[in-house]
Formats: C-alpha cells, sequence, structure tokens
C-alpha cells in the first residue's frame, strides 16, 4: 500500500449520538413537553450544515473553546428550535447543548474497529484530525481508543480548525510522514475532502446517509470499504 498514514475525522465518520442526533433532540424536546417527530428534527437539522459553513467563512474558530463551542452549537440549536415552532423562553437550546455534550451519549459506529483492524495489520500509523472540543480525548480514553490511534489532532486543543490547512500539517508532522504518503477520511467535503486534497492528501468521503452520491472522487457508504480504497487488501 502507497499510504503510510491515514487519518479520520471522528463525528460522523467514527462516531455517532446514540441511538441518534435527531432522536436525543426528539428526547429532549419531549421532556420540556414538546411533540416532534425524528422526521421534524432532521428536516430542521439541515440548519447544523448551514452553520457549519458559515463559521468556516467567518473564521469563528468554534471548537476552540468550551465558550466558543456553547456559543455555537447554542445558535444552531435556537436555529432548529425556531424551525420547529419551538420557543427557547425556557433555555431549551442550553439543555440540548448539555446533553450533546455528555461523553455517555457518543458510541463508534459498528464498522469502525474492524476496519482498523484491516487497516493496522499494514502497519499504517493511525490518527484523527477534528474539529472537536478538547473532551474528546477524554472520550478516546474511556473507550480504550488511545493506543489505536497515536496521533491525535484536536481542535479544542490544538487552537486551529478545519478548513484550516494547518491542522492536518500538525498531524503530518506528528506522523512524520509526507502529504503524499497519507489519506484523510471524512463526512463532509468542505471539511475532510478539499483541504486535505489541497495540500496533497489523500481524501476518502464517507457518506453514511446519501448525501453526496454525485460526488466526485473516493467516496464510501461503509467504512469497511476503506482498505480496498486505500489498497490495504490483496
Amino acid at each position: 500500500m502507497r499510504f503510510r498514514a491515514v487519518f479520520f475525522d471522528v463525528g460522523e465518520t467514527l462516531v455517532h449520538v446514540d441511538p441518534s442526533f435527531a432522536d436525543l433532540f426528539v428526547t429532549v424536546l419531549a421532556g420540556a413537553g414538546h411533540e416532534r417527530s425524528v422526521d421534524d428534527v432532521r428536516e430542521a437539522s439541515a440548519h447544523v450544515y448551514a452553520r457549519f459553513s458559515e463559521a468556516a467563512r467567518d473564521g469563528s474558530m468554534w471548537t476552540t473553546s468550551p465558550e466558543r463551542s456553547r456559543a455555537f452549537w447554542t445558535s444552531v440549536y435556537e436555529r432548529m428550535l425556531d424551525e420547529l415552532g419551538v420557543a427557547d423562553g425556557d433555555g431549551l437550546a442550553t439543555s440540548l447543548h448539555g446533553e450533546f455534550t455528555r461523553m455517555e451519549n457518543y458510541v463508534l459506529f459498528d464498522d469502525v474497529l474492524p476496519t482498523l483492524a484491516a487497516l493496522r495489520e499494514t502497519g499504517v500509523v493511525l490518527g484523527v484530525v477534528s474539529n472537536f472540543e478538547a473532551w474528546l480525548e477524554d472520550w478516546f480514553g474511556v473507550h480504550e481508543l488511545l493506543e489505536l490511534f497515536p496521533v491525535r489532532v484536536i481542535s479544542g486543543i490544538e487552537g486551529v480548525e478545519k478548513p484550516d490547512e494547518r491542522i492536518f500539517r500538525l498531524a503530518l508532522d506528528r506522523a512524520a510522514v509526507s502529504a503524499e504518503e497519507s489519506a484523510y477520511v471524512g463526512d463532509n467535503p468542505e471539511f475532510d475532502v478539499d483541504p486535505p486534497a489541497a495540500i496533497g492528501m489523500f481524501p476518502v468521503l464517507v457518506d453514511r446517509r446519501g448525501r453526496f452520491p454525485d460526488h466526485v472522487g473516493a467516496r464510501i457508504t461503509d467504512l469497511r470499504d476503506l482498505p480496498a480504497v486505500l489498497g490495504a487488501t490483496a
């Protein structure tokens, strides 16, 4: 295999809210007396992706401190609540933020560990490059993943975020590999495909929910297909 290192995004690539973002959102709403369907929440969640793009354009660095992250996510939840016709007078956006920052609400996708095992057999260095709060490091420790990912570049610790190329270069430096020897795997073209490709890394889009069927480039819908895409299987 031509790659010496494979780096991963975390949210919606390796890890997801359990049972899902929409399900947890519905549960919190119901607890506050607001009945909405999972489909209603999924439709309103389009604001999440729009807000990511806005923050990237503004350079607002939304994950580099707990305060910035709280302000960012609260603004996302406020938009969603407005879309759902739910008043936020009782601090519901704050309650949502609290639930979505609880470590126990996050789990690995089922296809992650088999994929990592297959890649490790090739001897590649595995790492993560993630826009996430600093508590992600603790989450990795709780789930005994620190040894699996010896290179971890987390924006809440480093103070730099995707799509800034510096966060990818930090990972390359720590792994002691060149961009051309590295692959990057993530679920958002704006943050996980275009920026690493721009510095010479090989990007792979994980499109679990079929949001980008016309994507030009390496695209998978199940992480277990990754070793074959990278040439790591016989």
